[in-house]
């Protein structure tokens, strides 16, 4: 069932080692039972500048969550609809409880830039330093691959087809993620 309603709320909550790291209201734009789709504007109070992309007030962020897969991608825009790029953290399947779009932050991030000439994998060393391997080496090797998949698709295609296939309909991508 797809549901398409500006009406529609969902409360984002990205959890970290078992505590709440963020939680933030979002807009449900897309939900087909598999992927969800939410925006937001940028949630954390001012800017960050991570040296490769800036987040700001006023960036909106289009976020793509599948309750089958172990990534979250998040499309960046500034508030006048100018794309930065592709913040891809690499998690858990997402689950909706009682309002509330909950996902497991598994550490390890990637980032593609707008024009695709910047891949950067991200925080593998707070991976590494997370234990996962050690307390559930299944949801490790799962992490890992999600993160491989998606650098290659972002290498080879970009991102953007991921994102424009019908839930529905996920084509070839799954041989790739």
């Amino acid at each position: 069932m797809s549901v398409r309603s500006a009406e529609s709320s969902l409360t984002v909550t990205l959890v970290k080692g078992g505590r709440t790291k963020i939680a933030y209201p979002a807009v449900l734009v897309h939900d087909d039972g598999t992927r969800v789709t939410v925006r937001a504007p940028w949630a954390a109070p001012g800017a960050r500048d991570f040296g490769f992309v800036r987040f700001e007030p006023g960036d909106v962020f289009t976020e793509h969550y599948w309750r089958d897969r172990w990534f979250a991608v998040k499309e960046v825009r500034t508030g006048a609809g100018v794309l930065k790029g592709w913040y891809c953290d690499i998690t858990r399947p997402a689950e909706i409880r009682d309002g509330a779009l909950l996902v497991e932050d598994l550490d390890l991030d990637l980032w593609v830039s707008a024009d695709g000439s910047t891949v950067l994998r991200l925080d593998e060393d707070e991976f590494e330093e997370s234990g996962l391997a050690g307390r559930d080496p299944a949801a490790a090797r799962e992490a890992v691959r999600a993160l491989d998949g998606l650098e290659r698709l972002a290498r080879a295609e970009g991102l953007a087809g991921l994102l424009a296939v019908p839930p529905e309909h996920p084509g070839g991508d799954d041989q790739l993620i």
